[in-house]
């Protein structure tokens, strides 16, 4: 067998390349039709997700989106700068920051609402609505699955 078709194999069998592969291709296809709006699929995701749940901490941010808090912290400034959301302090806990959309930001968001939606309908077309249901719920279990490293402590954020 040679080199090339087994490392294809090989990566066949790799649940994080294959993850990875997958989650890198979707991405460039979202990427692509929010261009025109000047967003990426990790600042819609984050706008969307203000629109959806309305204010909340970055603490509840970086569980919902399962993101650490410095890769948070990375997607939110420049959204923060552009005067897409504020980043406050906390009214509850003065430690925590409180991120909520701005005006402009919501604007923003329903701007790009109809290419990111494009974007499922082209995919589900693509793919199936019965495959990306089953895809979601899939990835839904993957994301919340007790993964434990070799230092015995969860794999989470």
């Amino acid at each position: 067998m040679s080199a090339s078709r087994k490392g294809r194999k090989d990566a066949l069998r790799c649940n994080f390349t294959s993850l990875r592969q997958a989650a890198r291709h979707v991405s460039r296809f979202y990427d692509a039709h929010l261009a025109a709006t000047g967003l990426g699929t990790n600042q819609y995701t984050i706008l969307a997700n203000l629109v959806l749940h309305g204010p909340m901490t970055m603490s509840e941010m970086t569980s919902l989106l399962i993101l650490d808090r410095a890769t948070l912290g990375h997607n939110l400034r420049p959204l923060e700068r552009d005067g897409l959301l504020t980043i406050t302090i906390g009214k509850i806990d003065r430690r925590e920051r409180e991120v909520r959309l701005t005006d402009k930001g919501l604007r923003l968001e329903a701007e790009a609402r109809p290419h990111w939606e494009l974007a499922q309908a082209l995919f589900e077309r693509e793919f199936g609505e019965n495959n990306a249901l089953a895809m979601r719920q899939t990835m839904y279990r993957i994301a919340r699955l007790g993964l434990v490293g070799p230092d015995g402590k969860l794999a989470v954020s």
